[in-house]
């Protein structure tokens, strides 16, 4: 486990990444399950005033991003190479989404983890999410881990 992966650490990486912009939230980080926090406006919308299916997409595939860097040894990566999205229920201006991401499988090269979306205790959307590990990054690449985010800080 790589206990450096925190809300308040994910929190300081935001400003500027993709999660950032769509006003994805962490709430806590554990070994065991990773939350987040969505509360949907304007720019979450598709012209039919619902939220889009890249928002559903995008909030659950971020918190489990979190889930999988906690999951994963210092130093490694990973990207998403599959991913589905089951959505039970729309989700409208104002609604609060909660997501929580927790770990099915973390392997050597891969990593699935399953996103719950709630809506209060209503379930909304479930994701499961694999990932594929890159492992030992070399600290000297070019690319930016996770930690150094943004660049040049």
């Amino acid at each position: 486990m790589n206990p450096e992966i925190t809300a308040e650490n994910i929190k300081t990486w935001l400003p500027g990444t993709f999660p950032g912009d769509m006003a994805i939230e962490p709430v806590e980080i554990t070994d065991e399950v990773s939350t987040g926090r969505m509360v949907v406006d304007k720019r979450h919308l598709h012209p039919g005033g619902f939220v889009h299916g890249g928002v559903w997409t995008a909030f659950g595939d971020s918190v489990a991003a979190w889930a999988t860097f906690r999951a994963l040894p210092p130093n490694h990566d990973f990207t998403t190479i599959e991913l589905k999205l089951n959505v039970f229920s729309a989700g409208v201006l104002g609604d609060e989404l909660i997501c929580e991401a927790r770990p099915l499988h973390v392997g050597r090269s891969t990593a699935v983890i399953e996103a719950k979306v709630h809506k209060g205790e209503k379930p909304v959307a479930n994701l499961i999410v694999t990932q594929f590990v890159l492992p030992g990054r070399d600290p000297r690449a070019e690319r930016p881990a996770p930690g150094d985010y943004p660049p040049g800080d």
